[in-house]
């Protein structure tokens, strides 16, 4: 497969021409999703569009993809001039969807089905293709509408309630996340990691040398350590351990390792702070860092990395033995 990639500096979106078997390109996909792309879909572009008829041109593209679709998604890319076109994305949604019922284009609720993406470069250029539910995004530009919760102690909340929603699957979180299970939050203070899992009823063992939020540090289902994150262990195995500490990606790629190795937790969550460059490179060295650990010891395992809306220069990860 010979790919030409349009990857442009500030244009906040990648283009891969060249694909000529889309049911092997979704395979793959699927098989490794890309950790940096929030969103992705296949289809072709960018198509001139008239100010006066925008919507004709946009279904007649939308019916040589292969309707029904479960829905029409109508995107910008996430820079300040992207942003510009969001207005005129909201005039058409209705219009859109109008057309595509009218064409019987559109049958929502129908999860199987594959999404319609109109991303608009410009006000008059578009790129339309579809996604499908295992390799697309959950949310329209991969933003997940999550509201900053009053009570929470920080913004870093979002990063861990954000993970759970991307990395884990349905069945992960029903089964995974249940109350009464015990966590584990390293480098926690002020709270917002160890916030989100006592929403869900765990009770969270706290390690931070620094000060907890005080209401966070008076709730019955924390307990406040203030000692070495790097050092600490349970007494007895815990449910989940999550990390949002701010060390060298492969220190927290050993501490991890060597977390799930020993059985010291069931499931992690953890960030990994990125270098300035050769950000990938360095995914890469933590990953297999993990994986070798992990092979040697004969753990058997789920490994993943996204790069989520909420993090920065991060990365995060998720790992769960699963034997």
């Amino acid at each position: 497969m010979s790919l030409a990639i349009d990857a442009r500096r500030g244009r906040a979106f990648v283009t891969a021409s060249g694909v000529a078997d889309t049911a092997r390109w979704a395979k793959a996909l699927a098989a490794e999703p890309p950790l940096f792309a929030r969103s992705l879909f296949l289809g072709s572009g960018p198509h001139a569009l008239s100010a006066r008829d925008r919507i004709a041109p946009l279904v007649a593209q939308a019916r040589t993809l292969g309707p029904p679709f479960q829905c029409v998604w109508l995107e910008t890319p996430d820079t300040n001039d992207g942003k510009m076109q969001s207005g005129l994305c909201r005039r058409l949604a209705p219009l859109l969807e109008t057309a595509l019922d009218a064409s019987a284009m559109l049958q929502r609720g129908a999860p199987l089905l594959p999404r319609l993406h109109v991303l608009f470069e410009g006000a008059e250029r578009a790129w339309v293709g579809v996604s499908q539910t295992p390799t697309g995004s959950r949310w329209p530009m991969g933003i997940p509408r999550l509201a900053m919760p009053r009570a929470a102690p920080s913004r870093s909340t979002l990063k861990l309630a954000e993970a759970l929603l991307t990395l884990l699957d349905d069945d992960e979180r029903e089964h995974a996340l249940a109350p009464g299970m015990r966590a584990v939050d390293l480098g926690a203070a002020p709270g917002g990691w160890t916030w989100q899992l006592v929403q869900r009823g765990l009770s969270v063992v706290a390690v931070d040398n620094g000060p907890l939020s005080t209401t966070l540090a008076r709730d019955p289902l924390v307990e406040h350590l203030r000692v070495n994150g790097l050092a600490y262990r349970p007494r007895r195995p815990v449910d989940w351990m999550v990390c949002d500490m701010v060390l060298q990606p492969s220190r927290i790629a050993a501490l991890v390792a060597g977390w799930v190795a020993d059985g010291a937790c069931r499931r992690t969550v953890f960030n990994l702070k990125l270098p300035m460059k050769r950000r990938y490179a360095e995914v890469q060295r933590c990953e297999a860092l993990i994986r070798d650990a992990l092979d040697q010891r004969r753990v058997r395992y789920t490994l993943r990395f996204r790069h989520l809306y909420h993090d920065r220069e991060e990365i995060t990860g998720y790992c769960a033995r699963t034997g």
